[in-house]
C-alpha cells in the first residue's frame, strides 16, 4: 500500500465514529478540553480514540448541513498541526519532474527519477513522485489534505521546487504554473481546454475560492537576469529563493558551485530591484568551511551591499551516499561537523540575524536514514533555541517574533521604521509590534538609490512594496477570530504610512509586486493595473 492510500484509508469514516466526534465536538463547544472529549467518547471495543481529523470531517458536515454555523473558534482548537498556518498563509509545495541540471555541486544527491538535489522519501518531495509531478494533481490533492485536517485553503501560497527552475524550458514553466492556477481554480482537469491561457486562469484566480497569494520559485543565482525578472514576473512570482551557499569564493570553488559570490550579490540586487521578495540558502559545513570559516562568512551575509536577503533557510551540508561529496568522506578528506558543532555553530550565529529577515529552516528536511555521518537530528531548531536560553541570547528574526497564537490588543500596538541601505536601495522594514516585542504585520518598501535599474515602465519613478504580510493564525476571507492580527486593517495602515514615506522621498509613485489573489486587494486601495506591477500615484497632477 502507498502512502497516498494508506492516507486516504485513514481519512474513511463510520457513520459511528462521525456520531462519536459530533459529541465530542458538542462537548468542545460547552468548553471542555479537546483531548478530555475525545477520552469522553472512546471508540467501542477498546479501538482507542477519535483521531483529530475525524473531528474535523463531522465538524464540516455539521456546518454543511446547516446544524452548526460556522464556528473559528471550534476548527482553530481541533484543527492539525496548526503551526503550518500560524504564518497566515496556507503554504502548498509542488515539485517539477526530473530534468538535468546545469550545477555541478559535489554535495548534491543525484536519485534516479527525481529532480536534482531531492530524495524521494523527502515528504514535499514524496508527495511529487506519488503524484508523478504533475502540477494539478499536487496542488489538487494537497488542498483536499489541508481541508480535511481543518486548515483554511482560501489563501495559498504556492511553493514551486525541484532543482534549478530557469533551468527547464519556458514553455514548461509556463504550463506547470498554469496548471498550478487551474488547479486552484478547480477547472480543467484533463488539461483538454484548446484555448487555455495561463493569463485567464490568473484573472479567474483572483476571486477564486483559492486565491494564490503568493508564489515562489527556487534557480541558482547566475541565472538572474532582466529578462528572466520579467518573465518570472509574468508567470505571478511574488518570492525569488537562490542557492548562494556561501559568499567564499574558495568554498564555492572547492565545491564545484558554479558561480561566484560576486554573482550572488549581483542576483540578489537586481531581484530587489524587481522588487521580488528574496530568500537566500546558505550551507555551511561544505567541503573547505570550518566552523569558524562559517562564522565569518556568515557575517558577510548582512553587511551592507552584501546579500542581506529577507528570508534565509540554513541548510547544513548531510553527508549523503549519493552525492560526489561522498567520495572524500571516503578518502579521508571531508568530515562533517556533529550535532554538538553543529548546534553550538548555529547558536553562534542565529542572534547576529536582523530584525527585517525571517530564518525558515536551519537544517533540512532529509530523512536519517539517507545520512552516512554526521547529524542525524532534524529537530535542531528546538536544541538551538534551548542552547540560547542557556546562554542568556535570544534570536530576533521574524520567526521568532511572530504573534502566532498569541491575542492582538490593536491600541497597543507600536508601528516601526527600520531603515537599513542594500546596493543600489533604501529599505523600510515597517512593523507593528506588541509591548513584548512580537511581530503582527510588516511591510517592506524598497525605495531605488540609483533610478529604474530593470527600465520597467511600472517602476519608473516609483517606490516599491516588496511584502505586505499580517501574522496570527490564517483565518478564511471573511470569517472572524478574537483578538487575530489578520483582518483587523493592519495591512491598510502599513499602506498608508509606505505611501507617506514614499511621498516624502520624492517619488511620484508607489508599485507593488501583487499576488495574482491579492490584486483585488490592492485594487480596493487605489492601486491600478500596470504590465506587471499594480501602480498608485502619490503625487497631484499639480504638485
Amino acid at each position: 500500500m502507498t502512502n497516498a492510500q494508506d492516507w486516504h484509508r485513514k481519512r474513511s469514516y463510520s457513520p459511528e465514529e462521525l456520531d462519536l466526534a459530533k459529541a465530542a465536538l458538542a462537548d468542545i463547544r460547552a468548553g471542555i478540553e479537546v483531548q478530555k472529549a475525545l477520552r469522553r467518547h472512546p471508540l467501542p471495543e477498546g479501538r482507542g480514540f477519535l483521531a483529530k481529523h475525524t473531528l474535523v470531517a463531522a465538524y464540516r458536515e455539521l456546518v454543511d448541513t446547516g446544524e452548526w454555523s460556522a464556528d473559528g473558534e471550534v476548527l482553530a482548537r481541533i484543527r492539525m498541526k496548526p503551526v503550518r498556518t500560524l504564518s497566515g498563509v496556507t503554504t502548498i509545495t509542488v515539485l517539477t519532474k526530473p530534468f538535468p541540471c546545469p550545477g555541478e555541486c559535489i554535495f548534491c544527491p543525484t536519485e534516479a527519477d527525481m529532480p536534482q538535489s531531492y530524495l524521494p522519501d523527502e515528504p514535499g518531495a514524496r508527495r511529487g513522485l506519488e503524484n508523478e509531478f504533475d502540477p494539478y494533481r499536487q496542488v489538487s490533492s494537497r488542498l483536499k489534505a489541508l481541508s480535511e485536517v481543518g486548515h483554511p485553503t482560501d489563501k495559498i501560497e504556492l511553493l514551486i521546487l525541484g532543482g534549478s527552475w530557469s533551468a527547464y524550458p519556458r514553455d514548461y514553466r509556463e504550463w506547470f504554473v498554469r496548471r498550478c492556477f487551474e488547479a486552484l481554480n478547480g477547472e480543467n482537469p484533463a488539461d483538454d481546454h484548446a484555448a487555455a491561457h495561463l493569463s485567464d486562469a490568473q484573472q479567474r484566480n483572483e476571486t477564486g475560492k483559492h486565491r494564490c497569494v503568493g508564489l515562489t520559485l527556487e534557480t541558482r543565482p547566475d541565472f538572474i537576469t532582466r529578462d528572466e525578472l520579467i518573465f518570472d514576473r509574468a508567470l505571478g512570482a511574488t518570492k525569488l529563493q537562490i542557492g548562494i551557499q556561501s559568499l567564499d569564493d574558495r568554498v564555492l570553488a572547492l565545491n564545484r558551485r558554479g558561480h561566484s559570490a560576486a554573482q550572488a550579490i549581483e542576483a540578489a540586487r537586481l531581484i530587489r530591484a524587481a522588487g521580488f521578495k528574496l530568500v537566500a540558502h546558505w550551507m555551511p559545513n561544505l567541503l573547505g568551511a570550518s566552523p569558524e570559516s562559517d562564522r565569518a562568512d556568515f557575517v558577510r551575509l548582512w553587511e551592507p551591499g552584501s546579500i542581506q536577503s529577507d528570508e534565509l533557510k540554513i541548510y547544513p551540508c548531510q553527508l549523503l551516499r549519493s552525492a560526489e561529496l561522498y567520495r572524500y568522506w571516503e578518502r579521508g578528506e571531508y568530515q562533517p561537523y556533529s550535532e554538538a558543532e553543529l548546534i553550538t555553530l548555529l547558536a553562534d550565529i542565529k542572534p547576529d540575524v536582523p530584525r527585517y529577515c525571517r530564518i525558515n529552516r536551519v537544517i533540512r528536511d532529509i530523512p536519517s536514514p539517507n545520512v552516512v555521518e554526521g547529524n542525524r537530528n532534524t529537530s535542531l531548531r528546538q536544541d538551538v533555541a534551548l542552547e540560547l536560553i542557556r546562554r542568556g541570547t535570544a534570536c530576533v528574526c521574524i520567526r521568532c517574533r511572530e504573534v502566532r497564537r498569541g491575542k492582538v490588543e490593536i491600541d497597543k500596538l507600536r508601528l516601526n521604521d527600520l531603515v537599513y541601505h542594500t546596493k543600489s536601495t533604501e529599505e523600510h522594514f515597517l512593523t507593528f509590534d506588541t509591548p513584548d516585542d512580537k511581530l503582527a504585520g510588516f511591510l517592506r518598501l524598497s525605495l531605488p538609490r540609483g533610478g529604474n535599474l530593470l527600465r520597467l515602465a511600472d517602476l519608473e519613478d516609483a517606490a516599491i512594496i516588496r511584502e505586505v504580510h499580517v501574522y496570527g493564525q490564517s483565518i478564511e476571507v471573511g470569517a472572524d477570530l478574537p483578538g487575530a492580527a489578520q483582518h483587523a486593517g493592519l495591512g491598510s495602515r502599513l499602506l498608508v504610512e509606505a505611501e507617506r514615506i514614499t511621498r516624502a522621498n520624492g517619488f511620484a509613485r508607489l508599485a507593488v509586486i501583487s499576488a495574482v489573489g491579492t490584486r483585488q486587494y490592492y485594487a480596493a486601495r487605489g492601486f491600478e493595473h500596470g504590465a506587471l506591477y499594480m501602480v498608485k500615484p502619490v503625487v497631484s497632477a499639480e504638485a
